[in-house]
């Protein structure tokens, strides 16, 4: 009797950053004979960036395909990054109901489950590892696997009654490992042309948490004004998603200013380039701060809403470094901020430790690994297979 291969469908419906944390278990399942990998995305770019971390592995065989196959392309309202979400699903749920499995790093496409895919195995990748309450909202529930970064998403999904026990797996952060296959298939230069201790200012999207909207205009004017450091401004990549002309202008503005470097959106944005090359953070509530500190480094954090956040875990990582109710004299505070460094530097490897499992199955799996490995066993269990 012959095996048949589980077709299991990797679908990108959001922004380019997602692409990095679900593509490397795609590479990795697609080296399993078991399995025949598709990855479907909304947009040529995601179909470009995962062609190009395969190209940096040893991957098996992919097949690429747009989500809206040979439809005609969705509008992007305000040249936004990605066609409208909802639109993506309704035009993409046929074609991705072919598949045995659909693994997808966010969460609104479990919307398919009500568009005629209800008897799919759902599989969740998350997209990122902070510690912000969106990270463990219930809609997770939903999924009928999750795969998990560390011990810190385990033990508060589980709190959260949003996992349960058989329907998770701890596998580490692939993330990590897109990050090894894009070095292998691309070099970065360094952005400025003086070497300076270099700062990344990275606030988020949200308007009720970032520190953009009240003082990011503030911090850049000081650092132009003030060389002592390099600034990296590398923003969440929803912060100006669909918003060409003020993204143009903010970058026409600070052109002329050689210590400043300003990206809203390309793809070393998202690929852990600018977090690897800092020296300093400097933001809000980004899970880039779990990236930044792969290993111990300065950071800086900016509270511009007066939050009470010392016994708050979605503000865990604050405890990381100085947290500041304003934006004034920000370059001194950056001073401040390294002098002081060593007092955090147990904190930040214990939240690193927390956040990131970095142990192996003993045969030196790298986290994507681990993540293909655990959907492999999910989908062949006794009761999905019928033996």
């Amino acid at each position: 009797m012959s095996f048949r291969r589980r077709r299991v469908g990797f679908f990108f419906n959001a922004q380019l950053h997602q692409v990095m944390h679900a593509a490397p278990t795609a590479i990795a399942l697609s080296r399993d004979t078991r399995f025949a990998v598709h990855i479907v995305a909304a947009t040529h770019e995601h179909l470009e960036l995962a062609r190009d971390l395969a190209a940096g592995a040893d991957a098996g065989p992919i097949d690429y395909a747009l989500a809206r196959g040979r439809m005609s392309a969705a509008a992007r309202p305000g040249r936004a990054s990605i066609p409208p979400k909802l639109l993506t699903l309704a035009l993409a749920a046929r074609g991705l109901a072919r598949f045995d499995a659909i693994v997808v790093p966010e969460r609104t496409s479990l919307l398919l489950k009500w568009m005629g895919l209800g008897r799919i195995p759902f599989i969740h990748t998350t997209h990122g590892a902070g510690d912000r309450a969106v990270g463990y909202e219930r809609r997770i529930r939903r999924f009928d696997l999750v795969l998990l970064a560390g011990d810190k998403q385990r033990r508060r999904m589980l709190e959260a009654g949003v996992i349960r026990e058989g329907g998770y797996a701890v596998v580490g952060y692939p993330k990590f490992d897109a990050v090894r296959f894009a070095a292998a298939t691309a070099r970065t230069a360094y952005p400025f042309a003086e070497r300076r201790p270099t700062v990344l200012y990275n606030p988020h999207s949200a308007g009720s948490l970032s520190s953009w909207e009240r003082w990011g205009a503030s911090i850049l004017r000081q650092f132009a004004a003030d060389r002592r450091y390099n600034l990296i401004f590398a923003p969440h990549v929803k912060l100006f998603e669909g918003k060409r002309r003020p993204a143009e202008k903010l970058i026409g503005d600070h052109a002329g200013h050689g210590n400043i470097h300003l990206d809203v959106g390309s793809r070393r944005s998202v690929d852990m380039t600018y977090t690897a090359m800092a020296d300093i953070y400097l933001g809000d509530v980004s899970s880039q701060i779990y990236e930044f500190l792969s290993r111990p480094k300065p950071c800086l954090f900016l509270d511009a809403h007066g939050a009470e956040w010392r016994d708050d875990p979605n503000y865990a990582h604050w405890r990381y470094g100085p947290v500041l109710r304003t934006a004034d004299g920000i370059v001194d505070a950056i001073d401040r901020a390294v002098e002081r460094h060593p007092d955090y530097v147990a904190a930040q490897e214990a939240g690193l430790a927390e956040t990131f499992d970095n142990t192996s199955d003993g045969a030196g799996a790298l986290p994507s690994e681990r993540a293909a490995a655990a959907i492999a066993e999910f989908l062949l269990r006794p009761e999905r297979t019928g033996r």
